[in-house]
């Protein structure tokens, strides 16, 4: 078998050209961007075909260099940390802080649900936790992500289960979003407000953003971000000499976390647009580099039980929103639309929530209500808890 070992610009350059084979693929066929399917993940995955064709035939096999990736993971995850900001939070009112909680609700339940799953199906917990959260709430971001470090702790195989995972809940969130929130409004004889049309939703601000893209706002977003990981480094270090083990991952976003709010208590200018642009491509690359590496042979015994485990994650998910978002985000009509919108969100991502609430108040009437909380809790807030959340599970269950 012939090996080809990639030292980091081979990596690097397959990974972008990946990127621009996926996103070629996505913008020429319709189902995939139907379902917001990213295209490092698509790309990704062709690749990680051709590895698994090599493998299968005992022709070739690639040996890509990780560090990087590792690195991109730590910018991406302390871009997440700069967006936790408390105060808006506080700003955004009860709604969203409520939708918050049950956002966090959910989490819990996929990652037991889906722990004690794979264990009743003689696998290891955290193959469930890979089908749980970090797949699901998560999103292929975040399963890249935690997947290696989960395969770390013992669930071999978990990578490529919690990208299938991410990508089936990409779909199944489309499609039981809609049929929810028309059953809420049959049930309950609710309708939309008559009458009104698209309405802008009032901009919250914290602490000003620094305006239009310059050579001096990169370099302001370069620093904090820098400075965050090298801080965060360091307390990952430290507390590890104290016996406390956390994720490379999580110093930085925490300490970006810290200095988002007390930047917010400070008024000072923030470059929210570049860390957004700096996150979004740093996840890019790291999608292409994991998926592209990605042992798919791997997944071969896991296959039956990680479908038992994600159809009953499909049914939890509507449950939940029936039992739960709809009552606790007020049995109207927008909490109809928010519940039709977390099974997007809780299943995918924020923009198949997005498009959950489009279909639905195309044919029931708007509701500015539910378009201000999701967008504003799946964009800034639930990362954060997940990954802390999913740490906590990973500690517990390795």
């Amino acid at each position: 078998m012939i090996t080809f070992q990639l030292d980091i610009a081979q990596t690097v350059g397959i990974a972008a050209v990946l990127l621009v084979v996926g996103e070629f693929i996505k913008k020429h066929v319709s189902v995939l961007t139907r379902y917001f399917i990213p295209g490092p993940v698509i790309g990704g995955l062709l690749f990680s075909l051709i590895a698994l064709v090599g493998h299968e035939s005992g022709s070739f096999t690639f040996e890509f260099y990780d560090n990087m990736r590792a690195f991109l993971m730590m910018v991406f995850f302390t871009t997440i940390g700069f967006s936790a900001s408390f105060e808006l939070l506080k700003k955004g009112g009860v709604a969203v802080a409520v939708f918050l909680l049950a956002a966090i609700g959910l989490v819990l339940i996929q990652n037991t649900l889906g722990a004690a799953l794979a264990s009743a199906l003689g696998l290891h917990p955290l193959i469930g936790v890979a089908a749980g959260s970090v797949s699901l709430t998560g999103g292929v971001g975040t399963s890249a992500a935690f997947g290696p470090l989960l395969e770390q702790a013992g669930a071999a195989g978990a990578l490529p289960v919690a990208i299938a995972a991410a990508t089936y809940g990409l779909v199944a969130g489309c499609v039981v979003g809609g049929p929810l929130g028309s059953l809420l409004v049959r049930r309950y004889r609710l309708q939309g407000p008559a009458g009104q049309g698209p309405a802008a939703v009032e901009h919250i601000a914290t602490a000003p953003e620094t305006g239009e893209t310059t050579d001096k706002t990169v370099m302001y977003a370069s620093i904090l971000i820098t400075l965050a990981i090298g801080v965060g480094t360091l307390l990952v270090d430290w507390l590890k000499g104290l016996g406390i083990t956390l994720p490379s991952y999580l110093g930085p976003m925490l300490v970006a976390a810290l200095m988002r709010n007390a930047i917010d208590l400070r008024k000072w200018p923030l470059p929210m647009r570049q860390f957004e642009v700096v996150g979004n491509v740093s996840l890019a690359f790291f999608l292409a580099m994991a998926l592209m590496s990605m042992k798919l042979w791997e997944m071969a015994h896991v296959a039956g039980p990680l479908l038992v485990i994600l159809l009953a994650q499909t049914a939890v998910m509507f449950a939940y929103a029936y039992w739960v978002t709809f009552r606790v985000m007020g049995k109207d009509y927008d909490a109809a639309v928010m519940a039709s919108g977390h099974c997007g969100f809780g299943m995918g991502a924020t923009p198949n929530a997005m498009a959950n609430m489009q279909v639905f108040t195309t044919s029931h009437g708007p509701s500015v209500k539910a378009f201000f909380v999701i967008p504003l809790v799946g964009s800034l807030f639930i990362d954060f808890f997940n990954a802390v959340i999913i740490t906590g599970f990973l500690n517990y269950l390795k």
